[in-house]
């Protein structure tokens, strides 16, 4: 699993990912803001072969990484992201089950991080190495001070809690249901939360 994470850098991001205990919704609800925001930030990994998709539009001006644009994810709060993995292709569901899932907060550098990886600023679903090889055009930083992370459980759901209003990228990889070997997918879906809700997200 570690090694399958490797290669993230820093915000596609160099998620590592480690040996965690696989935990229920509910588990992860409880404990959930006590999880540690140091794990890598942004973007999984993806699978080799096959053809690639086309590259994203180019990012236009440039964006310098600043800490400072994080420290309101950091504020308390008691809003809750419960979150499940359904994607599909075809008739082939997809599978998260222990893997590490990732919540990055919304900033002018992530969200221009997440136009070069994915495309996209709001939802993608790319094969991993697709998203890997789109590192290099990235802006540079590494903001996993500043990141949440999380594991998938059996039944493909996770949740973060104690999270502050504002905007949040959560990303994961999924892989075809009974076939560990195959290549795998990275989902990113932009949530926003406020109000001391829970927020329902489908992958």
């Amino acid at each position: 699993m570690t090694a399958l994470w490797q290669g993230l850098a820093a915000f596609a991001y160099k998620v590592g990912i480690m040996s965690a205990p696989r935990l229920s919704v509910l588990g992860a609800l409880a404990g959930a803001a006590l999880l540690s925001a140091c794990a890598p930030s942004l973007g999984p990994p993806p699978p080799g072969g096959g053809s690639r998709p086309p590259p994203p539009p180019p990012v236009t001006g440039s964006v310098n990484f600043s800490a400072q644009d994080f420290a309101w994810s950091q504020r308390p709060g008691s809003n809750v992201i419960a979150g499940r993995v359904a994607y599909r292709q075809g008739a082939a569901r997809f599978t998260c089950a222990g893997s590490a899932v990732v919540l990055t907060p919304e900033t002018r550098w992530s969200s221009r991080r997440m136009a070069a990886l994915y495309g996209s600023t709001q939802s993608a679903a790319l094969p991993t190495d697709e998203v890997r090889a789109r590192t290099p055009s990235a802006p540079a930083g590494d903001a996993g001070p500043f990141v949440k992370r999380t594991t998938c459980d059996e039944a493909d759901q996770f949740a973060f809690g104690g999270l502050p209003d504002g905007a949040w990228y959560a990303i994961t990889i999924a892989r075809p249901a009974g076939r560990p070997d195959a290549p795998t997918v990275a989902l990113m879906k932009r949530v926003v939360v406020r109000g001391g809700r829970t927020v329902a997200l489908a992958m």
